[in-house]
């Protein structure tokens, strides 16, 4: 017999293995842009865009779907929240940990220089204000001579 009753704890746990598809080492729930999963009639995912040209938006929408379709659930709906709009401070420490792993220097709210997530120098520049996506700017280490993208503050 097929399980057709879902808990939302059970459907956040296979959402936490999604992948976002522009940092790939961050999951959509280390971004925070799953807002609630509602299991009173099959199951509706909210999602709020991390803002609201982003071109992966549907590519995530479809991820979703299709990982949860992967566990079996076969009513999956997504329900797309901007309001209120994604900020950055709804990234999770593991997310900010996982950016720093991986050289990407994660958005702070304090004053002072941007740290370099190589070498934890504070001596960086921004190169532009642009990197390779529009979420991101482009920064150089002054210390380690290596170059860094910082996520910026939404």
């Amino acid at each position: 017999m097929v399980e057709t009753s879902y808990k939302s704890e059970q459907i956040f746990e296979w959402l936490s293995e999604v992948a976002d598809p522009e940092i790939p080492v961050l999951t959509i729930t280390d971004l925070g842009i799953v807002r609630d999963v509602d299991c009173s009639d099959g199951v509706t995912v909210s999602l709020t865009p991390t803002y609201s040209g982003c071109p992966a938006t549907e590519v995530i929408e479809a991820s979703v779907v299709a990982a949860l379709e992967e566990q079996g659930v076969s009513d999956v709906r997504i329900r797309r929240v901007l309001s209120p709009p994604w900020t950055t401070d709804w990234i999770s420490q593991e997310g900010r940990d996982k950016l720093r792993i991986y050289g990407i220097a994660p958005p702070e709210r304090r004053e002072g220089p941007i740290v370099c997530p190589r070498c934890e120098s504070g001596q960086t520049e921004r190169v532009s204000e642009f990197g390779s996506t529009a979420c991101k700017a482009a920064y150089r280490c002054r210390d380690c001579l290596e170059p860094f993208e910082y996520f910026k503050c939404l």
